[in-house]
């Protein structure tokens, strides 16, 4: 009996360390192709106001540099990113919002749809944290249990706006089935 059938584990190290490494290409590839559109809304918007000319004949409308880097919360995890500024020399006031990331986003649509899916399965309002760490990776931040609290506020105003909607203009099919059995002899 000097031979066994177990088989060893490989580290947990070194598997962590491939998922950080898959993870980290996934993300980096995120930053590009998001650094890439939001210039590309740069590059109309400013095609747009190309015409615009200051007092001395100049571009009106020139770029002008980054926003401070900002982290968003996506279904891969943090991602870092930077929106491009611009800067009116007309006075105007003409200013650079993305479309794809507006200045208030936070948490990509994905990361608030899971929310209350998670809230509906029982993870209670104190395990939110620890539920998106173990989905999104352990720098999921920006959502504490005060902050779940105010979602579900939001949550249960739009299923009360839901129940009370009116039906009057819609029509429903439904199929009212019953089902009768009997059994004859035992």
């Amino acid at each position: 009996m000097s031979k066994d059938n177990l088989i060893a584990f490989q580290s947990s190290e070194s598997s962590a360390s491939f998922n950080d490494a898959l993870t980290e290409l996934v993300r980096k590839g995120a930053r590009q192709i998001i650094a890439q559109a939001v210039e590309a809304e740069l590059a109309e918007f400013l095609t747009q106001h190309q015409s615009l000319k200051d007092n001395q004949g100049r571009a009106a409308i020139v770029r002008n540099g980054y926003l401070p880097e900002r982290t968003i919360m996506t279904g891969i995890g943090e991602v870092e990113v930077q929106v491009p500024k611009v800067r009116d020399r007309s006075g105007r006031g003409i200013k650079f919002n993305s479309t794809l990331l507006p200045p208030y986003l936070k948490r990509a649509r994905s990361v608030e749809e899971v929310l209350p899916w998670l809230y509906l399965k029982g993870v209670s309002t104190g395990d939110f944290s620890e539920a998106l760490a173990s989905l999104l990776g352990a720098n999921a931040e920006g959502l504490s249990a005060s902050t779940i609290s105010r979602l579900k506020a939001k949550w249960i105003e739009k299923h009360q706006q839901w129940q009370k909607r009116s039906l009057s203009g819609e029509r429903y099919v439904y199929l009212w089935a019953v089902q009768n059995r009997t059994n004859f002899g035992g």
